[in-house]
């Protein structure tokens, strides 16, 4: 995570409230923005004319976008991201992407127009409540009436975004603040007694669940974004190896442990490896670290891990006994409380539960893994897609999501070498997040290859995000699915209401034609024979590309944890 504090102090002047805005977000080291501009924050717009050298404002094109693009570039860059838009439509279109970000512990300032605080309350135009709007789904909001608060009010929401469990801070600005004059000057916050972002670790506690995890014969790790938060990759690993700990994970957790890593066990959840979530349930000491213990991921609550003393390493008190109750408790940053931990746990070996995992993989691979990956079907699958691009990669890429069984197929077929190689709506699960958050991502970090995987439906609720990748010459690879359904609801559908498919058929639009006219070099894909080059050719493309890929209609994903089912009633087919 970034450094937190800031190194520079600007000198007093006198200033717009606009201009206090942009010369903030540069004094912060903000050096890109997304957003739409309109009448309730266009000063804050005039004011970005005349600092285009050093702050790049990307215009999205729809407001919803900016927030996921934003979403993408803090989770490529492990930055705070930023956007901007206007009162009332443009405010409100933020909230998806604000209420995605909190549940998925995300960084993000949103800052918005709004109309001058003489209108406020009397349903001026383009008036919204934004501030009772945005509340629930923020870590912290605020709405600004005067200039002087500008740079005090950003300075914290930068502050309260990045620390301790990071999340989304909105802070609302009238009109007549940004056309106001001030004294400008920008100073580091340091914080406050009623927010403590770090919980002390407590070394007992951590001498508590060493004790556990030496005593343990059939121990299991889950762990979760936590890790990738506090850059605690190295020590996650130390910690799991010392042990010989086998480990799991949850999607927002994919990436801090090498894919091939003789450890890393597979998927939690509901579309998860069969061998951690059938073996939860026979574990003797549960070891949670970073995660939250989602409904998607524990199943029947009255039915997980009864057996189990659990350990839970958490950031955030609000998350300990919340679903599942601990035994301990370590509450503080991952990196500390691993190495802590590392220090007091034994050197040991567990070759008889790790052999339970292997057998129950072999079943898998057996029983899934393998029709996916080489079907004998004429239809293709999104699997055997994600093999190709696995094969003919260096697997470093980013590989960024939509929601449903592509993203699914993605998370269980994707191999990864490096730290922060997937992003996804996780708890959330918006679809049309993947366009924009792979631009945000590839934004952040030029250098890399981001691949984006859609699904048909996803793909058209933020199609016109095209514009940004044609506009910003932005180099994404952008693979799309398509089974011609809402592939997910189908497959729950077929499975649980007889296959009766209301309102989930597709009928897409001609999505070359469309890609074509954003002059994106573009490639349908109907015959296995020609997937493998298709692949390599976008792999090898130095610009944008489009990749779509039809698939079969009615494949499903499994393994599959039934809702309300516990994590051992897993099943195969």
């Amino acid at each position: 995570m970034e450094d937190l504090t800031i190194k520079t102090k600007t000198k007093q002047q006198v200033m717009t409230g606009s201009q206090a805005v942009v010369h903030s977000l540069i004094a912060e080291g903000v050096d890109l923005i997304f957003g739409y501009p309109g009448g309730a924050i266009m000063p804050v717009y005039d004011a970005l004319y005349d600092v285009e050298d050093k702050l790049t404002h990307i215009l999205i094109r729809h407001e919803q976008g900016a927030t996921h693009a934003a979403q993408g570039y803090a989770r490529a860059t492990g930055k705070v991201g930023v956007c901007l838009a206007t009162s009332g439509p443009g405010a409100t279109n933020l909230i998806t992407g604000i209420a995605d970000a909190q549940i998925d512990s995300t960084p993000i300032v949103c800052i918005t127009g709004q109309v001058a605080s003489h209108l406020l309350g009397t349903d001026a135009f383009q008036e919204t409540d934004i501030i009772g709007i945005s509340m629930p789904v923020t870590k912290w909001n605020f709405q600004v009436t005067r200039a002087e608060e500008i740079p005090y009010a950003l300075a914290k929401a930068f502050y309260i975004a990045r620390t301790g469990r990071p999340g989304p801070v909105l802070v609302d600005i009238t009109k007549d603040a940004q056309f106001e004059t001030l004294d400008f000057e920008y100073k580091p916050f340091k914080g406050m007694r009623s927010y403590v972002p770090t919980p002390q670790l407590d070394l007992e506690k951590v001498k508590e669940a060493a004790v556990l995890i030496n005593a343990a014969k059939k121990p299991l790790v889950l762990f979760g974004q936590g890790v990738l938060l506090a850059e605690a990759e190295k020590e996650f690993k130390a910690f799991i190896e010392k042990a010989d700990l086998p480990s799991a994970w949850t999607i927002m957790g994919l990436s801090a442990l090498d894919s091939d890593h003789n450890l890393n066990v597979g998927m939690l959840g509901m579309h998860g490896n069969y061998a951690p979530n059938k073996l939860t349930n026979e574990c003797d000491v549960l070891i949670a670290v970073g995660m939250r213990f989602d409904d998607r991921v524990t199943g029947d609550l009255s039915r997980y891990a009864k057996q189990a003393k659990v350990i839970h390493l958490e950031i955030d008190p609000a998350e300990i006994n919340k679903n599942v109750k601990t035994d301990v408790a370590v509450l503080g940053n991952a990196k500390e409380s691993l190495s802590a931990l590392t220090e007091l746990i034994s050197e040991n070996e567990h070759k008889d539960w790790l052999a339970k995992f292997r057998d129950l993989e072999k079943e898998e691979l057996t029983e899934v893994i393998k029709d996916e990956l080489n079907p004998k079907s004429e239809l293709m699958t999104m699997g055997e897609v994600m093999d190709k691009i696995n094969l003919h990669s260096d697997q470093k890429n980013i590989i960024v999501t939509d929601v449903g069984q592509h993203q699914m197929i993605a998370c269980r077929y994707a191999k990864f070498k490096q730290t922060r190689s997937l992003i996804t709506s996780g708890g959330l699960g918006t679809m049309g997040f993947c366009l924009p958050a792979a631009i945000g991502a590839k934004m952040g970090r030029p250098e890399a290859q981001i691949i984006g995987i859609i699904g048909d439906g996803g793909f058209q609720m933020t199609i016109q995000e095209l514009g940004t990748i044609f506009q910003f010459k932005t180099a994404v690879k952008i693979v799309v699915l398509n089974n011609e359904f809402l592939g997910m609801v189908r497959q729950w559908q077929e499975l649980f209401f007889e296959k009766r498919y209301a309102s989930t058929t597709m009928v897409n639009p001609d999505f070359q034609t469309i890609v074509n006219g954003y002059g994106i070099k573009t490639k349908k894909v109907e015959k296995r024979e020609d997937l493998e080059a298709a692949v390599k050719e976008m792999l090898a493309h130095e610009g944008s590309y489009f990749l779509e890929v039809m698939v079969g209609k009615e494949n499903n994903v499994f393994p599959m944890i039934a809702t309300g089912a516990s994590v051992s009633d897993i099943r195969l087919k």
